[in-house]
C-alpha cells in the first residue's frame, strides 16, 4: 500500500512497472513509436482499471503515430480519436505524466489530419518530477 504524498491517505500499489514504463516514454517522445508501442503494451498486460484505460490510450497514440509514418493516415485518425477518448476522463496529472498540454497536441494532429493541413510537432509525454509517487 502506497500514501498520497499530498494527504497521507493510503492508496493501491501501482501495478505499472516503473522502469518498463519510463523507458516506454523515452521511446516515445524519441519518435520511436512501434518501439515505444511494444514496451508499453509490456507494462500494459498485467494492469487492471484505470491504469489500464490510461496505458491503452498512450498505446493507441503510438500506434496511431506509427500508422502515419507508415502513411496509414485513416489507422492514425481513428487511433488518435480512440486515444483521446480514453485519455479525457483522467486528471490534468497521471501516473507521473502531465496530460494537458498531451491532450491539446492530440486535438492539433487529429484537426490536421481531418483537414490535410500541415502537422505539428509531434505529441510529447512530460514526465512530472517525482515520476510515479502516488497522490490523491
Amino acid at each position: 500500500m502506497g500514501f498520497c504524498i499530498s494527504c497521507g491517505q493510503p492508496l493501491p500499489i501501482s501495478q505499472v512497472d516503473e522502469g518498463l514504463y519510463l523507458r516506454g516514454i523515452e521511446l516515445f517522445n524519441r519518435g520511436e513509436f512501434y518501439a515505444a508501442h511494444e514496451v508499453l503494451e509490456d507494462v500494459w498486460r498485467p494492469t487492471s482499471g484505470a491504469e489500464r484505460l490510461f496505458l491503452q490510450g498512450l498505446i493507441q497514440v503510438a500506434v496511431a503515430l506509427h500508422h502515419h509514418s507508415t502513411g496509414n493516415l485513416a489507422g492514425a485518425r481513428s487511433l488518435l480519436a480512440r486515444a483521446s477518448r480514453n485519455l479525457r476522463e483522467f486528471p490534468e496529472t497521471y501516473l507521473g505524466i502531465k496530460l494537458a498540454g498531451f491532450r491539446e497536441s492530440l486535438v492539433d494532429w487529429r484537426i490536421a489530419l481531418e483537414n490535410n493541413s500541415p502537422l505539428p510537432a509531434f505529441p510529447r509525454l512530460e514526465v512530472v518530477r517525482g515520476g510515479l509517487t502516488p497522490e490523491c
